[in-house]
């Protein structure tokens, strides 16, 4: 049987962002020796921006077929995603649509927080990297994007395994789930670190979160009193992360053997 990777992302458009991509393609290649690993991008802007740039752009649906075309029997699909919210469903519709027009086995890897154990090992991922200068006292938030699907909860399981672990450290996220105000009034210190719960750093990290409108979570930290400090590093560039996404491609892969 003739199978291949794909991996797939939001897309990156900074320097940052891409060597994050470009550094979790090369785990992969090494742990995964010998598979062929493909790309794909969710977002129409970034993939509009790549095909004028006359770079490669492909959006799920088009790498799937193209993979199909080159006459790949398997395809293991693994989205560096957070949470199984809007993104990963369209991401499995797609490889739907395409296993049952192109006659393909394409089967989706799981996002970053998943099943409980997955709840776990990204709590201890959140407290292995945070921020070195950082006193322990010192209070850090996350923000992640939030869903309005059932996963959502998810977040909630995390921000209590988080507070077992760390209980200054705090996990929130900007739709459908802990929002800022519920973090503002548990934080105790002066100074007070955050950090983004997303796979790279783009417009969500840079406005919605270390932006200077009033509405930022920035604003609204600094707006508490309190002195904020952005750290403008997506999980992506994590190891701790990264090698979660990694086990759920593995166990991908390994299906594929199972049947």
């Amino acid at each position: 049987m003739k199978r291949v990777i794909l991996l797939v992302a939001f897309g990156a458009s900074s320097v940052q962002g891409r060597s994050a991509l470009q550094n979790f393609d090369a785990m992969v290649r090494e742990r995964l020796a010998g598979l062929p690993v493909r790309w794909a991008y969710t977002s129409l802007l970034l993939r509009e921006r790549l095909a004028q740039a006359r770079q490669k752009s492909d959006s799920v649906v088009k790498a799937l077929n193209r993979l199909a075309f080159e006459r790949f029997d398997e395809v293991a699909v693994q989205p560096l995603q957070t949470i199984a919210g809007r993104e990963h469903a369209a991401v499995c519709a797609a490889a739907d649509e395409v296993a049952a027009d192109g006659g393909i086995d394409c089967r989706v890897g799981m996002p970053l927080l998943t099943t409980a154990a997955d709840v776990q090992a990204v709590a201890r991922a959140i407290v292995r990297h945070l921020p070195e200068q950082r006193n322990p006292a010192e209070d850090v938030v996350f923000m992640g994007h939030g869903a309005r699907y059932a996963a959502v909860a998810l977040y909630e399981d995390l921000a209590c395994a988080v507070r077992n672990l760390d209980e200054h450290v705090h996990v929130g996220a900007m739709n459908g789930a802990i929002g800022l105000e519920k973090i503002l009034s548990a934080l105790s210190s002066d100074r007070v670190w955050l950090m983004p719960l997303l796979s790279v750093v783009g417009r969500h990290t840079l406005q919605d979160m270390a932006g200077e409108h009033e509405n930022s979570w920035r604003s609204r930290i600094e707006a508490d009193g309190r002195q904020c400090v952005p750290v403008l590093k997506g999980i992506a560039e994590y190891d701790g992360f990264a090698e979660i996404w990694l086990g759920h491609l593995e166990d991908l892969v390994q299906s594929f053997t199972m049947g």
